[in-house]
């Protein structure tokens, strides 16, 4: 079963370099460099911490993107194509499928996310860059596993990057929107009772990508390796209820 996981893993990478992600998110690299670099020229202030804060918002949303793009039409495309029946026709278990797809996205997060944190090096210090990386890559895995998840669920392309994109912002804002809504200096009605209780319990079920991948360490330097260990275990917790509820959706259908 592991030889299986692999050489899925393996197929899923080529997949991606076969049609030329690569040169795709090199060219972003230079989106963002010309973006930043142009926004440099305009500020009379603390030019050098806005053009590395709009660069690292850039790559960020933009390797989300890219991810989330490629995992949901190269699994679609593979279910339009009987690809995934082929698959299971020669005995393999849906799980190493999975698995193995799974395996695939998570190294291909790491080519965005490692380019991209080069590009940051020179902006700031090494540590700083390494942290922000690795909690990219954290970042990105969690992504391809809910993209992997909504594709099982609405086998449409629209639909999955709907949600995908749906369910990124919104756990990317949940504490801010948790702490308007819980702000003790305003009154509260019945219905903003009802929002609030309902914002408390998104908070509780979605991951806070808020605290990950944050532009203020590259900025001001505040990230340590401490609140690293923080957002492993949260991804760990995060991709084990998001792989087991995807193996649950691809063991109930009937291919």
């Amino acid at each position: 079963m592991h030889r299986q996981i692999r050489t899925i893993a393996l197929y899923t990478l080529l997949e991606a370099l076969r049609n030329h992600l690569t040169w795709l998110i090199v060219l972003v690299a230079l989106i963002g460099i010309g973006l930043s670099g142009f926004l440099n020229e305009l500020a009379l202030t603390e030019s050098r911490q806005i053009q590395m804060a709009l660069l690292a918002a850039f790559l960020r949303f933009s390797a989300v993107f890219l991810l989330a793009t490629f995992v949901v039409t190269s699994m679609v495309r593979e279910f339009n194509d009987k690809g995934l029946e082929l698959l299971l026709a020669l005995s393999l278990p849906r799980a190493a499928y999975l698995l193995g797809k799974l395996l695939g996205f998570g190294a291909l997060a790491v080519l965005p996310a490692a380019l991209f944190g080069v590009l940051t090096v020179f902006f700031t210090s090494m540590t700083q860059s390494m942290l922000w990386t690795i909690s990219l890559v954290l970042e990105l895995w969690i992504v391809a596993a809910f993209s992997m998840l909504c594709v099982l669920t609405f086998n449409q392309i629209m639909a999955s990057l709907s949600a995908v994109m749906g369910f990124y912002l919104l756990a990317r804002s949940i504490a801010t929107m948790q702490l308007i809504g819980n702000d003790p200096m305003s009154a509260h009605s019945a219905s903003q009772n009802v929002i609030g209780f309902v914002i408390n319990g998104l908070s509780a079920v979605l991951p806070h990508l808020d605290q990950f991948t944050r532009t203020e360490w590259l900025v001001y330097h505040t990230g340590n390796w401490s609140v690293l260990l923080i957002l492993l275990v949260q991804s760990a917790i995060c991709l084990a209820l998001l792989g087991g509820a995807a193996l649950f959706d691809l063991y109930r259908k009937n291919i």
